[in-house]
This record gives C-alpha cells, structure tokens and sequence, in this order.
C-alpha cells in the first residue's frame, strides 16, 4: 500500500494482504497450504508474549499456530487447522518506520510464518534469507 495520512489500513486490508501474498507462493509448496487460516489481531495476548519470552508486544509481527508438516502433515481428529495470526499494531509501527511497502512487510511475516508450517525453524529461515541476499 501506498503511505498516505488517514486511516491506516484495517484489518480486513491485512487480511486481503495476507492472501495476495499466499497466492504468490509457488508450487509444490503452495498445495500443502490448504487449510490455513489468518487472523488479524492489534497485538499478541500477555500469555503468548510470556510463552515466546517477548517483553515488548511490538517486537512480534506474526504467528504460526499448529503442528508443523515436519511433526504431523495429518491434522489429528480435534485439533483445529493451523492458522497464522498477523499483529496489526506491530506491524504498522514497522512501516512506519521502515521504507517497506506495506505488501512486502505482510508478505515477508507471512511466508516466515508458512515456513514454521514446514517445520523450519527461525534459524533456518535466516540462514535462507542470508543465502539469498
């Protein structure tokens, strides 16, 4: 999105975003996405910041909730699907104060979060990123 004063985009707009950017992820991995859901939230609840060890709820852009391919890639009767939640606050703060459009920002979390459904962890996801740069 464009930077201009208003209204800064609502949920809804994260949301679209999110899914624009799961659109954008190529075979084979794109067919093992089915299912996962997004959700758009202000920030992460207290209990979550204390489980990731987070003090500062702008430092956490987004989560990935479920059990990972590498674990399971059958979802066990009762289990909800996975789903990656984007904290909206956080990540408003983030484009504010970076020069990344807001589309790359929500694209960036999004596939770091798709990643974890993968089963690799944020040190790997770094070590790819670094690889690419």
């Amino acid at each position: 999105m464009t930077r201009r004063f208003g209204t800064p985009p609502s949920p809804a707009d994260f949301e679209a975003l999110a899914h624009a950017a799961f659109a954008r992820i190529p075979a084979p991995f794109a067919q093992h996405l089915e299912g996962i859901t997004v959700h758009v939230e202000e920030f992460a609840d207290e209990q979550t910041l204390r489980e990731m060890e987070i003090e500062d709820p702008f430092q956490l852009t987004g989560l990935y909730h479920g059990r990972s391919m590498d674990i399971d890639s059958v979802w066990i009767s009762g289990e909800l699907p996975p789903r990656i939640t984007l904290y909206r606050q956080p990540l408003l703060a983030e484009w504010c104060e970076t020069e990344v459009a807001l589309e790359d920002l929500v694209a960036h979390v999004v596939i770091h979060e798709v990643g974890h459904h993968f089963g690799l962890s944020d040190e790997d996801m770094h070590a790819l990123e670094d690889g690419v740069r």
